[in-house]
């Protein structure tokens, strides 16, 4: 009876995000376009941007390029709006199996300031970005040459021809590819402007035998940007060592301590503790005693189950092969809308725990509940987007973008917290103690500096790192560089090393905790366990500075807004993990002894 509401709930939840995410576009394998022969083939011109710098990208026709009189631009789904594409038709009379060699695009007469721009783009390796059928193909704008070391020169030169390379199967393309390597660039230095261009291209078409179910793989295989992510068995095996030896040291060191724990408290003959007692069973009557910010304490607890039971969802996602790799933002989607779906489990938790503790301001709860994570996120990533708005950037997005996402948050996500909320109120039950707790607290003796919560905290957040710290260096290599993560069941696993060591650590810090006769582990575990993310966002810093080439103020901001928001998210996680591994293993230990 008490899991009624709760399987309500869930059940409710899953059909709501299994029909939105298999009624998403984006979030499954699209059709191709079938073609006749001779049929238009669409090329798409998408964006421009620094090749160090993966989040500062532009649009295509901000450079003085070819373009069309008037742009019209392709619908593009959330998740591609939210991957910072702007896809418009391009200039390129492209025809299916049919070849061309040299064909003119256009010639265009560039003025001191358009070859300024040029050469700018090129010294800061901008690359270029086409889509043909859902396929990338991506270049260099231009070719930087190094000249003289001292003093240092340099030549920019601008690529004026490009080679398409189509491979079709049948009625569909299976691949494209586009070279800028076969003729000589134009070059940019010592011109005097103003100077004429003239840019052509060449289109060459080829049979394949790869099929069109198969053509994901010819596309994670080849491309643009290296491919440098394999399975990192040494890493692996080191977190899952680490994660083996932990689970021994409690359950087998920690095991015969709690035995000869027992045996003491629970020895024939001993009525009561004299003075002369020590331990966790002489604070039996204040280990239940409710932590002080109970409103913030439990909101904390319902967002972190929520981003839980959200990481769970996108990994179970991505191994059952719902991110095609050739469809452009389909993570983004998928996480905003389950996000927004997920809200109800927060509201659930957070309240059915704010009113097991007595709380009676239930509805801040919910509010409190509902804005923990959302604030912080629009306040970082408004000042994110109106900077990227002031560079110009693809990255800022469009208002009605904008007036969508808020509408889904206002709509779904706030009313499934309220909702869920209301569930949990009125499923809450008691809090099942079992121990009375006395109405004056005990006195807590003195604690030395070893056990005081920042040591703890310096624990707890870096063994967990340690496990995960390799791995970290992909994920980071995925999401600010150049690389695509692919090996979604190794991040499963290192997802669950990651918690389960979390586990661990936390139980065995609760126990030396109470053993010093300090009840104060509320807040205590959710800290501890939560530091984690304090190492990650240290090791984040760490990445920016010495494992990577990003520069420039737009992606400096981006990088540490984000990255903050998502160390917010490992200790909100993490932290409630911790919690509820120790509040299981104090309600085990004070299950099993004798209460006076």
């Amino acid at each position: 009876p008490k899991k009624g509401p709760e399987m309500k709930l869930l059940r409710f939840t899953s059909i709501f995000l299994l029909g939105i995410i298999f009624s998403n576009p984006s979030s499954i394998s699209s059709e191709a376009i079938k073609y006749k022969d001779a049929d238009h083939v669409e090329v798409y011109v998408n964006k421009v941007g620094p090749y160090w710098n993966p989040h500062e990208t532009y649009h295509f026709y901000s450079l003085p390029l070819c373009r069309p009189e008037k742009i019209e631009h392709r619908s593009l789904t959330l998740g591609e709006v939210l991957d910072g594409d702007r896809m418009a038709k391009s200039m390129y009379d492209v025809k299916f199996k049919q070849s061309l060699d040299s064909a003119q695009l256009c010639t265009i007469t560039l003025n001191q300031e358009q070859i300024e721009q040029l050469k700018l783009a090129i010294e800061d390796l901008y690359y270029f970005e086409f889509v043909v059928d859902d396929i990338p193909m991506r270049g260099f704008v231009g070719q930087l040459e190094e000249g003289n070391l001292i003093p240092h020169t340099h030549h920019t030169y601008l690529y004026t021809h490009y080679d398409f390379y189509f491979f079709y199967n049948e009625d569909r393309i299976i691949y494209a590819n586009v070279s800028t390597k076969q003729r000589a660039p134009s070059k940019l230095d010592d011109v005097i402007a103003p100077i004429e261009l003239t840019f052509t291209y060449s289109v060459y078409w080829e049979k394949s035998n790869i099929t069109f179910q198969n053509r994901g793989k010819l596309l994670r295989s080849t491309g643009f940007f290296p491919k440098t992510l394999e399975i990192h068995w040494l890493s692996i095996i080191n977190s899952i060592i680490l994660v083996f030896l932990l689970l021994g040291f409690v359950v087998i060191i920690l095991s015969r301590v709690l035995k000869n724990d027992f045996l003491r408290y629970n020895a024939e003959g001993e009525e009561s503790l004299d003075d002369e007692d020590y331990g966790w069973k002489l604070i039996s009557n204040d280990v239940f005693r409710f932590p002080s910010h109970k409103l913030l304490f439990c909101s904390i607890l319902g967002v972190g189950t929520q981003f839980l039971v959200l990481a769970f969802g996108i990994l179970l996602m991505a191994m059952l092969g719902l991110f095609n790799v050739h469809r452009h933002g389909s993570l983004n989607t998928a996480a905003f809308l389950l996000y927004a779906l997920t809200s109800g489990i927060a509201g659930f938790v957070s309240s059915k725990n704010y009113r097991q503790m007595n709380g009676e301001k239930w509805v801040w709860n919910i509010n409190l509940t509902a804005c923990l994570y959302t604030v912080p996120f629009f306040l970082t990533w408004s000042i994110i987007n109106t900077v990227a708005w002031a560079y110009g950037s693809t990255q800022a997005l469009p208002f009605t973008t904008i007036v969508v996402l808020g509408l889904v948050w206002i709509v779904i996500g706030y009313p499934l917290t309220v909702f869920g909320g209301i569930i949990g109120k009125n499923s809450s039950g008691s809090f099942d103690a079992p121990c009375r707790t006395k109405n004056i607290c005990r006195e807590i003796p003195p604690i030395p500096w070893y056990r005081s919560t920042l040591s703890h905290m310096m624990i707890g957040g870096f063994l967990p790192f340690s496990a995960i710290s390799v791995e970290l260096y992909y994920i980071f290599s995925t999401l600010w560089g150049r690389d695509q993560y692919t090996l979604y069941g190794i991040l499963g696993i290192v997802f669950v090393i990651l918690l389960s060591v979390t586990a661990c650590i936390s139980i065995s810090l609760t126990y030396f905790q109470l053993a010093s006769e300090d009840y104060r582990w509320w807040w205590r575990s959710i800290l501890t366990s939560g530091a984690t993310g304090l190492f990650v966002l240290a090791y984040a810093i760490f990445f920016f500075a010495k494992r990577s080439n990003m520069s420039g103020g737009l992606q400096t901001l981006q990088f540490f807004g984000y990255t903050f928001l998502t160390c917010y998210i490992f200790c909100l996680m993490l932290g409630t993990v911790g919690y509820y591994t120790s509040l299981k293993f104090i309600r085990y230990i004070y299950f099993n002894i004798k209460m006076d």
